[in-house]
C-alpha cells in the first residue's frame, strides 16, 4: 500500500500523514515504514527544528488508525477513532534525527466497534527507538 493510498484511508492530510507505506497487515497486525517522519517540513517538528522521540507516538497512532480503517466493516461510514491512553511508553532515543526510515509495528491486544487497545513499537533498523500500548476509542467526542 503506498502512501497516496494511505491518504485515502485516514484523516491526516498533508505533511501530515507521515506514513510512506504499508508492509504488511492481518487482522491483528500492521507493519508500516515512514521516511517522511524525516522532512523538514514534518509538523511535529520542535521551533529548533528537531524531532522528539515522542513525536513517534502520534506516527505509531497513525498506523493504528490505518489498521483500524483496513479491518472495519466495508459497509457504514467510518468512525474517528480518538488516543485516550498511553501506558508503559518507553522512549529508548532523546530524539528521531539521527533515525533512518522507521518501522511502525502495532498489534492490536483487543478491540471491538467501542474501541481498541494496541501495543506499538517504533524502529529503525538498528533500534527500537519507543514502544508503549495505546487505547483507542471509536467515535466519541473529546
Amino acid at each position: 500500500m503506498t502512501h497516496d493510498e494511505i491518504l485515502a484511508l485516514i484523516p491526516h492530510a498533508g505533511a501530515m500523514c507521515l506514513l510512506d507505506e504499508v508492509l504488511g497487515w492481518d487482522s491483528a497486525t500492521i507493519r508500516c515504514l515512514s521516511h517522511r517522519f524525516a522532512a523538514a517540513n514534518n509538523p511535529l517538528r520542535r521551533p529548533d527544528g528537531t524531532l522528539g522521540t515522542a513525536s513517534g507516538i502520534e506516527i505509531a497512532a497513525q498506523a493504528m488508525a490505518l489498521h483500524g480503517r483496513l479491518t472495519a466493516p466495508a459497509e457504514g461510514t467510518p468512525l474517528p477513532g480518538y488516543l485516550v491512553s498511553l501506558r508503559n511508553v518507553q522512549l529508548a532515543a532523546p530524539s528521531l534525527d539521527t533515525a533512518g526510515p522507521l518501522t511502525i509495528s502495532a498489534i492490536r491486544l483487543l478491540g471491538d466497534a467501542t474501541g481498541a487497545s494496541y501495543n506499538f513499537s517504533v524502529a529503525d533498523a538498528h533500534t527500537e527507538l519507543l514502544s508503549g500500548r495505546a487505547t483507542v476509542l471509536f467515535g466519541a467526542v473529546p
